[in-house]
């Protein structure tokens, strides 16, 4: 390993720009003859649309056009997807209703879009939107799960009778329920996992620029897949051809998964872009952010966990209403299925695993995939069970843990997944270390004495990362594969150019790839350039989410590598006039091995571009490609334990401590983990304590603002201790598993967990607010 290399604490080179005010984001991009989008949105969860009257607004100045859903529908452009295939038990498909980018004639959340008004500038355009007179019909509404599914319910859309949208199931029930019935004793739960909104620091925009001369559109936009934005708006909305598609996804800042689907957003301002003949621009603000960026989470669940006479578990069976919204988004689907009941083994030789998942459509807000995407709900049923489980059992709950991981690998679970390394003892040892676990019997007795209430919580968290492989989530109903793409170039002075299908927005690309060539080549990581979030540029890829960024995009690089190395080694060789066998990179340099015969790499890269005296047949150049497909998911795990004190006056909770031992595989740069580990933390206590979208009965959404939906601040969180335990990953060549998400995944459990311990009553929900808080304390 170099000072550069991977396992080094390298500061990342992209924060220059960033700290700098240097960074180039969708709204920092100016086109010549911009217009402004501003869209007229329904104020009413579900209603009908009787009309629309645009001639006042089209009549106000600088308006360029007032458009409207039902010219949208008219220019056949198609209706947004979901793309993931789910079948309900019965083997009937999941009832996908209608969503078309702007409603021609049916709203189903507030904020959908009705029109849009395009104009010379933003404030223009907002002015002349509350111009545009819409006529409603009010329909009556449902606004949560329970209302959704009651008798006589406000139907949402015709294809799913009852609102429901699919009933899926997954694990044997008849082995389940025979654990069930021999179980020595049985746990159970009602779990609620509140709406999360997920705002990103950067809210979404969109700049599209229709060319009418070649017929060609370019997207700027704040996407984490642009090549999947490119083929999603090509092939099935009807906006353009591929080939005459460009989109291009520049400095994004924070995306949580939340900017991974199209919104109706980019298709409007595609679509308004060849209408007008002019560039049309849309930034979000927060309170459109609000409203119609995918939420997270949003499950209601029955969970039932039955354990044997010696509290080993036995069998888990799980009833889950997962709510998605007015309409299905681009990966809900998968979300409350495949990557949330296939983690439900979790770190526990579980024999026997029963779950059904019924999700509805509600009139609010699409929910689809943040931050952890189904495991950060699966893991708080396994933990918040566990918990519960020891306390009634009267046991450690630590040991009761331990009694039931998993210690021998490879595992295959009764859920789908395969586990192929782990430590799970590992990471519970250092973090009860860290914590000083055996001492907190004191330190929770002196808290007692001083009329503190002082509870611990545990939790041991499993993922699923760099989904894969392609065949295998295929045959679940994926409408894509689920590689990566990766092209090296070196260039004719030996500065490397590395194109990647991945995208960043603030994990740090740019840094750790360039140390994982820099530890390949003996080379500094100045040298190493990372192109990435242009179609053009950058050949077919997958983009950035579920952790997959160095599990699969730096594993194909690494292959792209291993082409180019072995070509550069022949030219080389044929240079130093040696066996390509005795080469060895080094230091930059290409050495002949128990020799000081040696070539720098510029050189050969000149030879290569040169072409004088290459090997006979050899073709000119140095740039390789590579795709790359993983045999499996990799699988993060860790332990967290939360230490708090409870005020019981007021019902406020405070950090004691708060220690994370995590297994990631191999860390390419520590510092970046960390970072990493550090945000996910503070999601996953922000989803604990504060966060929770929260609509009335009519559809409204009450917390659609930063003065009513609580985002952690910095004095709401503790300082973390966190570290680091490794088993390499036998499914990549690097050993890497991921840690973008582990931090919003393990945290809600360990937090929950530790508050009722603090306060003696196990019934508390999140978020754990003071006033909740001190009702389950008095109540």
């Amino acid at each position: 390993m170099g000072i550069e290399g991977v396992g080094a604490r390298v500061v990342r080179k992209e924060d220059k720009r960033f700290i700098t005010g240097k960074g180039r984001y969708v709204d920092d991009i100016r086109l010549h003859g911009m217009t402004y989008a501003a869209f007229v949105r329904s104020p009413h969860a579900h209603a009908r649309i009787k009309s629309i009257d645009v001639s006042d607004a089209k009549n106000k100045p600088g308006v360029v056009d007032v458009l409207t859903g039902q010219q949208i529908v008219d220019d056949k452009i198609g209706n947004l997807i979901c793309g993931w295939m789910i079948h309900s038990k019965d083997g009937s498909p999941m009832k996908m209703g209608a969503w078309p980018a702007m409603a021609p004639d049916t709203v189903r959340f507030v904020g959908q879009a009705v029109a849009v008004v395009i104009a010379e500038t933003r404030n223009q355009a907002r002015d002349a939107a509350e111009a545009v007179v819409v006529d409603y019909d009010e329909l009556p509404a449902a606004a949560d799960i329970k209302a959704a599914i009651a008798t006589g319910a406000p139907q949402l859309h015709p294809e799913a009778p009852g609102n429901v949208i699919y009933d899926w199931t997954i694990g044997d029930e008849a082995a389940t329920d025979v654990a069930f019935k021999a179980a020595a004793n049985v746990v159970s739960l009602d779990i609620t996992n509140n709406r999360l909104v997920p705002n990103a620091m950067e809210p979404r925009a969109a700049i599209a620029d229709y060319d009418s001369a070649e017929e060609h559109f370019t997207l700027y936009t704040t996407s984490q897949n642009p090549h999947v934005a490119r083929l999603v708006l090509s092939a099935f909305y009807n906006i353009a051809q591929e080939h005459k598609l460009r989109v291009i996804a520049p400095d994004v800042g924070g995306g949580f998964g939340s900017k991974i689907f199209i919104y109706p957003e980019e298709m409007v301002a595609l679509w308004a872009s060849k209408k007008t003949g002019r560039p049309v621009k849309w930034t979000s603000d927060r309170t459109e952010a609000f409203l119609t960026d995918a939420h997270g989470r949003d499950h209601e669940t029955k969970a039932e966990m039955a354990f044997d006479k010696d509290n080993k578990i036995t069998a888990l069976r799980v009833k889950t209403y997962a709510n998605l919204g007015g309409y299905m988004s681009l990966f809900s689907s998968s979300v409350p299925t495949y990557l949330y009941a296939t983690l439900l083994s979790g770190q526990y030789n579980i024999p026997n695993i029963f779950a059904e998942v019924i999700s509805v459509y509600t009139n609010t807000t699409p929910v689809d995939a943040y931050r952890g995407a189904g495991r950060p709900e699966a893991s708080f049923v396994v933990e918040r069970l566990l918990e519960t489980a020891a306390r009634q059992f009267k046991v450690d709950p630590a040991e009761l843990r331990r009694k039931n991981f998993i210690t021998a690998f490879p595992h295959q679970t009764p859920v789908i997944m395969a586990y192929d390394a782990g430590d799970f003892n590992a990471s519970l040892d250092a973090a009860m270390k860290a914590i000083d676990y055996a001492g907190f019997a004191a330190r929770k007795a002196k808290a007692k004495s001083e009329g503190k209430l002082r509870g611990i919580g545990l939790s041991c968290y499993i993922e699923a990362c760099g989904i894969a492989p392609s065949k295998a989530v295929g045959s679940l109903g994926a409408g894509v594969g689920l590689w990566e793409s990766a092209e090296v170039r070196v260039n004719p002075v030996g500065t490397i150019e590395i194109l990647t299908g991945s995208h960043s927005h603030g994990q740090g690309h740019e840094t750790t790839f360039a140390q994982v060539i820099s530890e390949r080549l003996g080379i500094p990581i100045s040298q190493v350039s990372i192109v990435h979030g242009d179609t053009d540029k950058v050949q077919f890829g997958m983009g950035t989410y579920g952790s997959r960024s160095a599990a699969v995009g730096l594993s194909a690089i690494v292959k792209a590598m291993e082409k180019m190395e072995a070509k550069a080694k022949k030219i080389a060789a044929h240079q130093l006039e040696a066996s390509e066998d005795d080469i060895v990179i080094e230091n930059g340099e290409f050495k002949v091995t128990g020799t000081d015969k040696s070539i720098a790499l510029p050189m050969v890269a000149l030879a290569a571009y040169t072409a004088h005296n290459l090997p006979d047949g050899m073709e000119p150049g140095l740039k390789e490609t590579a795709f790359y497909d993983p045999t499996n998911f990799t699988f993060p795990a860790g332990s967290y334990i939360c230490e708090v004190e409870v005020d019981s006056g007021t019902g406020k909770t405070s950090f004691v401590n708060f220690v994370a031992a995590d297994d990631f595989g191999r860390l390419i740069n520590p510092m970046i983990v960390e970072g990493q580990v550090h945000g996910g933390l503070a999601q996953g206590i922000g989803q604990a304590l504060l966060e929770n979208a929260v609509y009335d009965s009519s559809g409204q959404l009450l917390t659609a603002s930063f003065m009513d939906y609580a985002m952690p601040r910095a004095e709401d969180l503790p300082s973390f201790n966190v570290s680091h335990t490794m088993t390499l990953c036998p499914s990549n060549p690097l050993g890497v598993k991921g840690c973008g998400e582990a931090g919003a995944i393990g945290a809600s459990a360990a937090v929950i967990n530790a508050i009722t311990d603090a306060i003696g009553n196990n019934n508390l929900g999140m978020p754990a607010s003071p006033d909740r808080v001190w009702h389950a304390i008095h109540g």
